[in-house]
């Protein structure tokens, strides 16, 4: 069954409403972008011709047994419910291992909904009802067993585009945030700036919603690639490390440093990791080799 963008919207808006009833006190319902709401009632009566953004939040649970902090980052694509959930718990009581569990849980959960179904609040129960074993049983992910299955984990490579990556903080960040989940790839600095990050789905991901917020908002994934993997998937990398990649810049214009980097060189860089096929995705032009 399809249904249109503004019935996906107006679903969405519902579904925002029962949240804010079920989490009353300020602070348990954060926005990204606290006009969310209000640019998609604009939408939705014809006073805004503009797609809104995605709405975006993170909702605070407190569990009762035992007694902790789980925060639930949700992003609801324009045509949910009938489009996935982006859902990603982390908790400062769970090692990185528990969180992985605890959102594999999550999202098998999740799988089986059918599309059009609201899950938001379903997942919220879940996480009150099934959390505490991975917080009670931590031990028990370590113990080893001779009959224990291969664990099947996705193995994400992402490419995200921003309109230009210039300033020495945000560099900073970028790859302290890459080092710290231990993903590999690159980030592009100048114009356009380019980002690849790969490695296990969840990290990826974390990655992505880490560098994105606050106020990043000329920045998109433009392609994902996945693939079905048993263990860590390091035989699937393409890349050695998150590194920063400087390459030739083509002038420079006036007093600002808004320079476009070379995309021939870009280009080449690609081919050497077997990624030549990503150079049109990102910039609408198909590669031509620069000897030719």
């Amino acid at each position: 069954m399809s249904a249109s963008m503004k019935e996906c919207l107006q679903l969405q808006l519902l579904e925002m409403e029962m949240l804010f009833s079920m989490f009353p006190n300020q602070g348990e319902v954060k926005l990204e972008d606290v006009n969310a709401l209000t640019n998609i009632k604009r939408y939705l009566e014809g006073t805004r011709e503009a797609l809104p953004p995605k709405i975006e939040f993170v909702i605070t649970l407190q569990i009762e047994e035992p007694k902790v902090q789980i925060d639930l980052q949700v992003t609801m694509p324009h045509s949910y419910p009938y489009a996935a959930l982006q859902l990603f718990g982390r908790s400062s009581e769970l090692d990185r291992q528990q969180q992985l569990l605890l959102n594999k849980g999550l999202t098998s959960y999740l799988g089986t909904f059918d599309p059009g179904e609201l899950c938001v609040c379903a997942a919220i129960q879940w996480l009150q009802d099934n959390s505490a074993s991975y917080f009670l049983n931590r031990k028990l992910v370590y113990e080893p067993s001779t009959q224990a299955k291969p664990v099947k984990n996705t193995f994400l490579r992402m490419w995200i585009y921003s309109h230009h990556i210039y300033q020495q903080d945000l560099r900073k960040k970028i790859l302290e945030v890459g080092k710290r989940l231990e993903v590999t790839g690159f980030c592009m600095t100048g114009k356009p700036g380019i980002i690849c990050v790969e490695g296990l789905k969840e990290h990826c991901e974390e990655f992505w919603h880490t560098i994105r917020y606050p106020n990043w908002k000329h920045i998109s994934c433009k392609h994902a690639e996945s693939t079905e993997t048993e263990g860590s998937g390091e035989d699937l990398r393409l890349f050695h490390s998150f590194e920063e990649l400087l390459l030739e810049a083509h002038g420079d214009y006036g007093l600002r440093n808004d320079y476009h980097m070379n995309l021939g060189q870009f280009l080449e860089f690609l081919k050497k990791h077997k990624s030549e096929h990503v150079f049109q995705i990102l910039f609408g032009i198909e590669s031509k080799s620069s000897d030719s």
